[in-house]
């Protein structure tokens, strides 16, 4: 939802409602798709996180590779697996 004059509207079905006082510190975001979110940050570091030894580099082929779990949609969802190769730091992710 997004604050439109003194209502919050859904951005995705048009839904209206009353701005009420706790929502003046919401904060909105343009859509994204999936496909164009890589990290939540983008220094976002692997180093120091943990190592998954049981996939393959699509770059350089290398079969270590840093991972980190993120919760990219709704909580109904399986969270997603965010890798970070150890030799040439090639990113990417694997759906659950």
């Amino acid at each position: 939802m997004k604050k439109q004059h003194d209502e919050m509207v859904c951005t995705d079905c048009g839904y209206q409602s009353e701005q009420h006082v706790d929502t003046e510190d919401f904060i909105s975001t343009e859509a994204q798709i999936d496909a164009e979110v890589i990290e939540t940050e983008e220094g976002t570091s692997f180093e120091g996180k943990p190592t998954d030894d049981s996939v393959v580099c699509d770059d350089c082929g290398n079969t270590v590779a840093y991972y980190t779990i993120k919760q990219t949609g709704s909580a109904d969802e399986p969270p997603t697996r965010f890798f970070k190769c150890t030799d040439c730091g090639y990113r990417w992710r694997e759906y659950s």
